[in-house]
């Protein structure tokens, strides 16, 4: 962000070495904004909350999250809150998810391929009335690349991402921002806030029920989403295209 842009300048690079683009987000997700944002408004405060819950393998949200888990039991179980849970391609994350839901008595559904991360998130966007077989599903898998891309593709009928301030921060959904694992991520939850579409950081697991709590009404969810809308309006989001003109641009001007 415009921070970062400040900073560079403050280290001494030219300014005619630098340009501000936009966050980095993946061209489906972007094209995506005005129904993905229209489908969560239109769901807020009167169908259960998803929330899309993916993690790193380093495993140092391990506790947090499946401290989160249990206490959002009651919700998940009351029909209020959905849990869409992916443990990417991390044995040790999905056991860890395993051991939060059977210990919190959660019946939960398992997805491990491609295949069925698409049909899962076919079947949600086929009808508005449509919802998860189960009130939980897993993620989980053996490689690398649908581990990654299952979180993009969620996205779109995912209410609110809940995650650490990592490069999820800037995407262009809902966020429920937890506790961080660098200190440096403590700026991308702040930038988020600011730019109204994420939590600040909810260090404790009371202070992101909180935020649940509030999520699950439609004030807070209506206005992340417009505010969705407005950053997209003038390039937020833009990222990754902006990057590629801006150096096609300046090879043609050196040519």
């Amino acid at each position: 962000g415009p921070s970062n842009y400040h900073a560079f300048l403050r280290m001494g690079v030219p300014p005619s070495q630098l340009q501000l683009a936009g966050h980095w987000i993946p061209k489906d997700l972007v094209e995506g904004i005005p129904s993905a944002c229209a489908r969560r408004t239109k769901r807020a405060g009167c169908k259960p909350l998803r929330l899309l819950i993916p993690v790193g393998g380093a495993g140092a949200q391990r506790k947090f999250v499946s401290k989160l888990i249990r206490a959002l039991s009651p919700l998940v179980k009351a029909g209020k809150v959905q849990l869409f849970l992916n443990a990417g391609d991390h044995v040790h994350m999905r056991d860890a998810f395993i051991e939060a839901l059977t210990s919190s008595g959660l019946e939960y559904d398992t997805v491990g391929d491609m295949t069925g991360v698409r049909a899962f998130k076919d079947a949600l966007l086929e009808s508005y009335d449509v919802e998860p077989k189960t009130s939980a599903t897993l993620f989980s898998f053996t490689d690398y690349f649908t581990a990654v891309a299952t979180t993009d593709i969620l996205c779109n009928v995912a209410d609110v991402l809940t995650c650490k301030p990592s490069e999820l921060a800037f995407y262009p959904i809902p966020k429920l921002m937890i506790r961080r694992v660098g200190d440096h991520e403590a700026y991308s939850a702040l930038r988020a806030s600011e730019l109204g579409d994420g939590t600040l950081e909810a260090r404790e697991v009371e202070d992101a029920l909180a935020y649940v709590e509030l999520m699950m009404k439609k004030e807070l969810l209506t206005e992340m989403n417009a505010s969705i809308v407005r950053n997209n309006t003038i390039g937020v989001y833009d990222g990754c295209k902006n990057a590629i003109r801006i150096a096609l641009e300046r090879a043609e001007a050196a040519e």
